[in-house]
This record gives C-alpha cells, sequence and structure tokens, in this order.
C-alpha cells in the first residue's frame, strides 16, 4: 500500500503527454469500468520514454500503465461528480505541451519528423488524453480538498525521522528587488508601429497571414504556427487585444495597437459565444541607448531614496518596480521546485548566477546600487536594485528553521494516504481488467481483478 501511495501528486502529470497514432488492428490492454487501455496508448508512452534519451526497460512499460489506469479511475469518478475541464484550459495545457516538445526536439520541424505528423494533427491527437489528465487531477484535488495538517502533526511527521536521517538544509537566502525597464518616446516607438504597419498592408493587398507570420511575428509561442492562438475568452489576453478580438466578425483584421508585450496585429478566424479563435503578428519595440540612460538615471535616484532612508525599499518596490510578480510582495522574489508551494527562501544554487554574483558579498540588510540586467525569459534590457533580507547558512533541518518544508512534507503525506485510501476502496467496487501479459509486473498484481487471478 506504500508503495501505491506514492504514484499520486506530481506522477499525474505523466498522463497527458500524447495520444498514440493508433493501428487499424489494436490491443487492449486494461479496462477500468466503462474504459480501455490501448497497447498504442501504451507504446507511445514508451516510445517518448527512449527519445527523451532513458535506457531501454520494459519496467518503464508496467509504470506507465499503472498510471494510465490511475487515471482512468480518477475520471471515471469525475464523471459520476460532474467534474469538467474549460476548453481553454485544454488550449493552454495543449500549448504548453507543444513548447516543451519542439524545445526537446529542437524544433518544430524536427518533431514533425519523429513524429510523421504535422503539429497540428499532433494537437488535435493529443486533446482527448490532455482534457482526460486535466480533468484526472482536478478529481485528485477534490479527493483532496479537506486534508490539512495541524502543528501537531508536523510536529510528529519530524519525529519520525532518525536524527542521522535529516536531510541538509544548503544555503538559503531571501532576496528583494526592484527592476525598471526603459520606457520607449513616442518618437521612438514609431519605426516598430510603422514596421508592423506595412506588414499589415501587404495583408489587405492579399498576402497570407500566417507566412508573414510565420517571417515577421516575434512571438515565440504563436510564430510557428502562423500567429494561430487557438480558441480563448476574455480573461485570457491583455485588455487591448481582448478588446479587438471580440469587436472583429470573423475574417476582420484590426489595426496595429499595443499592449505591454509590443505592437499587434491581430486576425479573427472564429468566434463561439464567449470564446474567440484568432491569429496575430506581434512587433516588440527594442530598446534604445538613450532609453536605458533615462531609465539607469531613475534607478540611481531610487536607490539615492533608498540608502538615505527617504524610502524604505518595499515602498519602492510597489511603487516603480516593473516586475508584477514581485511588485506588491515588497519586491521579495519568490522560488518553487514545483513539488512545494512558493517560498521566499532560495537555495543560492537556485538563484540566477547574474544575482548571485550581486548578493554573494552583501550583508545582511544591504542595499546593491542598480545593475543592468537583461531578462532570460523575453530578452528585455534594464535595471535592477536589489536587497539582501537574510541568509540562513548550511544545517541540518529543524523545525525552528525549516517548519514551512516540513509542514509541506506532512501535508503530502497525508495527502499521498488519503489518495491511496481512496483508490483501495474504488478498486474493490469498480471492473479493472489487465492483460496477462502485464500480470508479471509488481506494480499492477495490485490492479488484478478476481477473474484475473483464477
Amino acid at each position: 500500500m506504500k508503495k501505491f501511495l506514492l504514484l499520486t501528486g506530481a506522477l499525474i502529470c505523466l498522463f497527458i503527454n500524447v495520444n498514440a497514432q493508433k493501428p487499424n488492428l489494436d490491443k487492449v490492454v486494461a479496462v477500468v469500468g466503462s474504459n480501455i487501455i490501448l497497447l498504442s496508448d501504451l507504446n507511445q508512452q514508451y516510445a517518448i520514454y527512449l527519445n527523451q534519451g532513458n535506457p531501454p526497460d520494459n519496467n518503464a512499460k508496467c509504470y506507465f500503465l499503472q498510471q494510465m489506469l490511475i487515471q482512468k479511475l480518477l475520471k471515471q469518478q469525475a464523471e459520476i461528480d460532474s467534474i469538467i475541464v474549460e476548453e481553454n484550459q485544454v488550449d493552454d495545457e495543449l500549448d504548453k505541451k507543444m513548447r516543451y516538445q519542439i524545445q526537446r526536439m529542437g524544433g518544430q520541424e524536427r518533431l514533425e519528423q519523429f513524429l510523421q505528423k504535422s503539429v497540428l494533427q499532433y494537437k488535435d491527437e493529443m486533446r482527448p488524453d490532455i482534457k482526460e489528465g486535466l480533468i484526472a487531477q482536478k478529481m485528485q484535488a477534490k479527493i483532496n480538498e479537506n486534508t490539512s495538517v495541524t502543528p501537531l502533526d508536523v510536529k510528529k511527521y519530524f519525529e519520525t525521522y532518525n536524527k542521522d536521517s535529516l536531510p541538509d538544509i544548503g544555503t538559503e537566502v531571501e532576496v528583494g528587488e526592484i527592476a525598471l525597464y526603459p520606457k520607449l518616446t513616442k518618437a521612438e516607438k514609431q519605426r516598430f508601429y510603422d514596421k508592423l504597419d506595412a506588414i499589415r498592408l501587404r495583408v489587405k493587398s492579399g498576402e497570407d497571414f500566417s507566412f508573414l507570420a510565420k517571417t515577421y511575428s516575434e512571438d515565440p509561442g504563436s510564430a510557428s504556427e502562423g500567429g494561430d492562438l487557438g480558441f480563448f475568452d476574455r480573461a485570457q489576453m491583455a485588455k487591448e487585444f481582448t478588446a479587438w478580438a471580440f469587436k472583429l466578425k470573423a475574417g476582420e483584421m484590426s489595426p496595429v495597437f499595443e499592449t505591454d508585450f509590443g505592437y499587434h496585429v491581430l486576425q479573427v478566424i472564429e468566434r463561439r459565444g464567449e470564446q474567440v479563435h484568432a491569429r496575430h503578428i506581434l512587433v516588440r519595440p527594442v530598446t534604445t541607448p538613450a532609453s536605458l540612460e533615462r531609465v539607469k538615471l531613475k534607478a540611481d535616484s531610487i536607490y539615492n531614496d533608498i540608502v538615505s532612508k527617504k524610502l524604505p525599499f518595499f515602498t519602492a518596490a510597489a511603487t516603480y518596480s516593473d516586475n508584477k510578480e514581485t511588485q506588491y510582495n515588497g519586491g521579495m522574489m519568490l522560488y518553487s521546485d514545483n513539488q512545494t508551494a512558493r517560498t521566499t527562501f532560495i537555495p543560492v544554487e537556485k538563484l540566477d548566477p547574474s544575482v548571485f554574483v550581486v548578493i554573494d558579498t552583501m550583508k545582511i540588510g544591504a542595499i546593491s546600487k542598480p545593475v543592468s540586467f537583461t531578462s532570460q525569459q523575453d530578452g528585455k534590457e534594464g535595471y535592477k536594485i536589489f536587497m539582501l533580507k537574510s541568509k540562513i547558512p548550511p544545517h541540518k533541518g529543524n523545525l525552528d528553521q525549516d517548519y514551512p518544508k516540513f509542514k509541506e512534507s506532512a501535508l503530502k503525506e497525508k495527502e499521498a494516504k488519503v489518495i491511496s485510501e481512496w483508490f483501495e476502496k474504488r478498486k474493490e467496487t469498480t471492473y479493472i481488467r489487465v492483460d496477462e501479459e502485464f500480470l508479471t509486473c509488481e506494480e499492477l498484481k495490485l490492479w488484478a481483478s478476481k477473474e484475473n487471478k483464477k
């Protein structure tokens, strides 16, 4: 049961990778209630596993099949409980998976060669599995919606560790930042506006929107798709983008307009109620030397106000920082390893090297002079002011310093136990059959039905 209990949480994400290319003749390798699992689905999971550089291992098929069984059981209960996933959530997950696969394969062409199909066809085939995986995740969250831990639970969890087995915690820091990006004048922006307006006129003259988007658009997420953004609702895009998307009719094209991302031209493809299918071309204005000099002077002024005590760092961050993620958090940078909740305590090895170089020699409470930087996400240049709020040296895990970490671990263990107990009950009341070929797998013996065991 302990082994089964660990196969929850982040592992569910493995379900929503890809949908197989199914041959005319296929084999059912497992049945869960009214849901079936095909050999072609399992083989495709294994093919991706190999493509990611892993060594051949037949036990991996056992693992993937067990994950599929878990998903089917969750999906079946979700249907009973009327749990649904909105189509825009599926679109977002599809786009995220697609970007990851393209990056992993080294480009869209290489991915299409590997798949022997177009990216658009691939996305259509992926969609049912993506949706099913999201439903399974939502069902799992519902099962654990009332699960929580008390301080006493955390203390008991901590006491399960032997003194010698307590985790080693490396150096952690709390770092605040004020990020300042240059603002272009109207005259500096004009050439980027003119560039996109010339492209828009080419579309109006009969040139193909998709081809021009692939050639000129600076949106890495949609350029390779001819600017296609799929369906989206009013809450998913910048307000200026949404305003034009919901104003235009199918086939109509917007004038050039501006958002925080740059200049856009969009064309509506289809409208379904409160969702729009559109494509766009993006041109990002490039920083000029004059705009960088202006923002440096602003950064110097803010720094002087902070060190002269005229302005608290946290107030300055809320007032001036252009980083929306940290602006209203007192400028404090946040960290998560995707397994734990976000925290202001960051392992030094996880810091951006350019940040570490600045704060490494700073004293607690010190403020750095403005330093130039280039964003890894979008290539934007600017200046940052850092504050080192705290620094915890390497130590053995303890409740005084690491309570949030042990609380997170205690909660995950409790959630895993709740999920495990839920599965055990559902297995007893659900028809489950696994093909004999896979009943040699230790993991799958737990899923064998009475009929299997005869």
